[in-house]
């Protein structure tokens, strides 16, 4: 409930948006509280040392299940992606302008919202996986809000490559994972340290799992997507980008924690790309002009902290980590909503055009200045605490043999931090008042101040008692991620005189020298015209583009030919690959004679076969060969005892045969050679080989004893589906999802046929049906007295046998696909002995409804099931009596064969009314305004069928 409350909530603010806008913002607050009291509601027990679990089988046999479960890992994110995202309603309320469709941007945020929590809930990997691309997915849409502006569309396509890409990596080295411990389950995998690391499997594992993660959480040298991804509205980036969606890469690290931690691979690999990224966004950042862009580095530098934090593999400096990530989603927050405030009240980003707000601004540079002393990690806030604890565990950190290395590296993270964090105070709300603003500063109301004053009130409050305010959700959080007991440790302000003490202090006045010189050494930056990583991604793009495009090129020239020839090609590779390279052993299962009849039929089916590869040129006569191949097919389904499959090879080939038959009127009666002598060599040594491959395999598993489920068939149909015909049962019972999804494709098809012969008389191909000739002899007589009067005569008596297959279905050979068959191959004989005109004036069902209906009947038909408790497309029955007709049993089944025989009937009239309709340009014909000949009365009003000249 918890994490389908946002997604299924969506709907609100798109809903409430006609009510207005606080209406809107109402609904979607209203919606996140409800999800946050739900959380409250489940904090106890899991704070007690609980974990708690909701397990459904979706797809067991997959592994894939709906398993979902709350630790104290996940309580303290899933409190984050509420609690902020709750500040983040009020605040977009009134920060974004009237002209913006706020139903759209709290849609977008809500599904954002339900996508994060089904992160830090799953249990089941695979679930997760799909919950990891969805935030993917939405955060390209929030990105991109203002699609106006180049920059958001840019940024948002940045981003969902990037971390679109990662996502593809986790998938590998997840499925890896659930490889190595047997089982898709995180709880379980988590069990599996020393089976995982263990494994030769483990390196590549976790190099797929930590693509995903450093993309998702920008790390270098994928960090780029981030600074770009700032184009979004303020709210988005204040949301995404320091409590939610980049903190899902490190959520990842900490939940895998366990089990991938702890070797030396992890910790060259974790704590030095951490350490890189936290020292290089830092020294950006300070160099950035735009308040979301210092910011947006800013974030990045600390999400490279937490990185390293749990790259160093041990268990202080995870809790170090734990403790780290609280703080930086309050003070960074914060942050980006007084950057947005600031852009919300002067006009402008641009530090440059910017200083003096603090007389101007008092409220927001108050704001400001607790929040961004807290980034620099300046006492008595909690930023301080946890950068302190950081450059504690960096001074016990050797990075190949080299003690001095992380620590000195640190610091000098650490350095910048406190440089770009008073550059944010000091040259946007100290000095000068300045008379050139955008717009007169003021202080905004309190829904644009109230939501980072929260957040403000956090970082003062667990400043300054760290242990009260963080520290049970800090203990129980690091014991989560740790799989056991945590270290000594002490939140408090002071911890003594340590290294890290006069790190700290280093750090500080060293910061404040370097922002005292920024001029000078910006001027000296900027002139050392560093590569540009937008610049180099677009390049790659293209260059990936442009090599895509040139594959393709040569691979999806538009030959038939050639796709049929690399797909049976490596088919064959593949096949025999996998055959040679095993012990084969002969099958010993005894065969049975064949009859004379079978070796009669095996014959005339070669001979079929054969006939239309030599005469494939000449469409007509390949087409009669073909429905020759489908008769003897028939008759081998009869020889072979299966009624129903023989009922429906017949109804489908004279359907399939009876269509064509209409579209190759309209082409040329026989196909150019299209291919050389070495084609057909080719071609030929391709099909031999395909042909013994699919015969040996075929061979191979009729000469060995098969565990079949028939059984089970047979002795449950009657019982289980209400039927004697197993076939039937199941269609509509065992196997009936599955029949659900052929109706479903082959109304697709269908429509598919509908939209392509629509536009057919337009353009290019409308000239050409207008242009085109009839190249065979017509007869003079359209539609012949012989052939109308018997199809008219034929309909009501091929209703009613389809209705009596029908019927039968359920009991005897039949059912709706063949019922819907036999109705359609009637109506098709009209429109074809008597003219589409005549066919179409009387049909008046509408083919889309026909498979609109027949979809619709056997979904609802499915669903009922579900209504009594039992699994989806289960048939329920019972039996009845009546006077004179006796006892007779009714299902569900029937109900369900009825939306297939109306799907059948639909796609099959719909196919054929396109088809006519272009035969009907083609041969130039208008629509007739007087009835056909046939329903004339000679004998009272309607004209002579014989010109009185003739008579006379």
């Amino acid at each position: 409930m918890l994490a389908l409350l946002p997604i299924v909530g969506a709907l609100a603010p798109a809903l409430a948006i006609r009510v207005g806008r606080n209406a809107c913002a109402m609904a979607a607050g209203t919606v996140t509280l409800a999800a946050l009291v739900v959380l409250a509601m489940l904090a106890p027990a899991v704070m007690a040392g609980e974990t708690v679990q909701v397990r459904i089988d979706w797809v067991p046999l997959l592994g894939m299940n709906l398993n979902l479960f709350l630790d104290a890992l996940g309580l303290m994110f899933a409190g984050m992606i509420l609690g902020i995202g709750l500040l983040i309603i009020i605040y977009a309320r009134f920060y974004l302008a009237k002209a913006d469709p706020m139903g759209r941007f709290f849609t977008y945020l809500l599904l954002f919202q339900g996508a994060m929590l089904g992160i830090v809930v799953s249990d089941n990997i695979l679930l997760l996986l799909v919950f990891w691309e969805l935030t993917s997915l939405t955060s390209f849409l929030l990105i991109g809000f203002w699609r106006d502006l180049p920059e958001g569309r840019q940024g948002a396509r940045m981003a969902l490559a990037v971390t679109g890409a990662g996502g593809l990596s986790l998938i590998g080295g997840l499925l890896i994972l659930g490889n190595i411990a047997g089982s898709y389950d995180l709880t379980v995998i988590l069990q599996n340290r020393e089976a995982i690391q263990a494994s030769p499997l483990y390196l590549p594992a976790l190099l797929l799992i930590l693509g995903g993660c450093f993309t998702k959480s920008a790390q270098f040298p994928f960090h780029f997507w981030l600074p770009h991804a700032m184009a979004a509205p303020t709210p988005v980036s204040a949301y995404l980008h320091s409590a939610t969606m980049v903190k899902a890469g490190i959520f990842m690290l900490a939940r895998l924690w366990p089990v991938l931690a702890g070797t030396e691979t992890w910790f060259y690999l974790v704590a030095t790309t951490g350490l890189v990224t936290m020292v290089f966004a830092a020294v950006v950042a300070l160099f950035k002009d735009d308040l979301k862009g210092l910011l947006a580095y800013s974030t990045i530098s600390h999400l490279g902290f937490l990185t390293m934090l749990f790259g160093f593999g041990t268990p202080m400096a995870a809790v170090v980590g734990v403790f780290h990530i609280i703080n930086h989603a309050t003070f960074k927050a914060a942050l980006f909503m007084n950057a947005g405030i600031v852009d919300h009240e002067t006009g402008t980003r641009d530090i440059k055009r910017l200083g003096g707000l603090a007389t101007l601004m008092p409220i927001a540079a108050t704001l400001a200045v607790v929040a961004g002393l807290s980034m620099a990690g300046i006492p008595p806030l909690n930023g301080f605490i946890s950068k302190e604890m950081m450059l504690e565990e960096a001074s016990h950190t050797v990075w190949w043999t080299q003690p001095w290395l992380v620590p000195a590296l640190a610091t000098l993270g650490a350095t910048f931090s406190v440089a770009y964090s008073f550059r944010y105070i000091v040259h946007v709300y100290l000095g000068r008042k300045r008379d050139d603003y955008p717009r007169p500063p003021h202080d905004p109301g309190i829904g644009l101040w109230g939501p980072p004053a929260v957040l403000v009130a956090l970082v003062v409050s667990i400043g300054l008692f760290p242990a009260v305010v963080a520290g049970p959700l800090v203990e129980q959080v690091s014991r989560a991620v740790i799989g056991g007991q945590t270290p000594y440790y002490s939140l408090s302000l002071w911890h003594g005189v340590t290294p890290a003490l006069f790190m700290s202090i280093a750090a500080i006045g060293i910061g404040l020298v370097i922002l005292s010189a920024h001029r000078q050494i910006a001027a000296v930056w900027h002139g050392l015209a560093l590569p540009d990583a937008k610049a180099l991604f677009d390049r790659a793009l293209s260059g990936l583009t442009r090599g895509a495009v040139a594959f393709t090129a040569r691979t999806q020239n538009g030959s038939l030919e050639r796709y049929i020839a690399m797909f049976i090609g490596t088919a064959i590779v593949v096949g025999f690959a996998g055959f040679l390279g095993s012990d084969f052993v002969a099958g010993n299962r005894p065969t049975t004679a064949a009859s004379p009849m079978a070796v009669v039929g095996w014959l005339a089916l070669i001979a079929a076969t054969a006939l239309v590869l030599v005469n494939h040129r000449a469409r007509y006569v390949s087409l009669i060969y073909i429905g020759i191949v489908g008769l003897v097919i028939s008759l081998g389904f009869i020889h072979l005892s299966a009624p129903d499959l023989a009922l429906t090879q017949i109804s489908v080939e004279v359907v399939t045969i009876l269509l064509m038959l209409l579209a190759l009127n309209l082409l040329p009666k026989t196909s150019p050679r299209e291919s050389s002598l070495p084609r057909h060599f080719r071609d030929g040594g391709l099909a031999a080989l395909a042909g013994l491959g699919v015969g040996g395999a075929a061979w191979a598993v009729m000469s060995r004893p098969v565990d079949s489920i028939s059984g089970y068939f047979w002795e449950n149909a009657k019982s289980g589906g209400g039927g004697t015909n197993v076939v039937n049962v199941i269609l509509v019972d065992f196997r009936g999802f599955d029949t659900f999804g052929e109706i479903i494709v082959l109304g697709i098809a269908a429509l598919g046929i509908f939209s392509l012969l629509e536009t057919a008389g337009t353009g290019a191909s409308g000239r050409r049906i207008l242009a085109w000739q009839p190249d065979t002899p017509r007869s003079p007589e359209h539609h012949p007295m012989m052939l109308v009067v018997a199809t008219r005569l034929l309909l009501p008596l091929a209703v009613m046998v389809g209705l009596y297959i029908f019927l039968r279905g359920h009991n005897q050979p039949g059912g709706g696909f063949i019922a819907g068959l036999v109705i359609s191959i009637a109506i098709l004989m009209q429109y074809m002995a008597s003219g589409y005109q005549f066919a179409a004036q009387r049909l008046r069902a509408d083919h889309h409804t026909l498979i609109g209906l027949g979809v619709l009947i056997a979904a609802a038909t499915g669903l009922g099931s579900l209504l009594f408790g039992a699994p989806f497309m289960t048939t329920a029955f019972d039996y009845f009596s009546l006077p004179i007709i006796g006892e007779f049993e009714l299902a569900t089944a029937m109900l369900f064969d009825v939306g297939v025989a109306l799907t059948v009937i639909g796609a099959v009239i719909l196919a054929l009314a396109q088809l006519s309709q272009v035969a009907q340009s083609a041969e130039k014909q208008e629509p007739l305004e007087t009835p056909s000949a046939m329903d004339i009365d000679p004998s009272r009003d309607g004209p002579p069928l014989v010109p009185e000249e003739t008579v006379k």
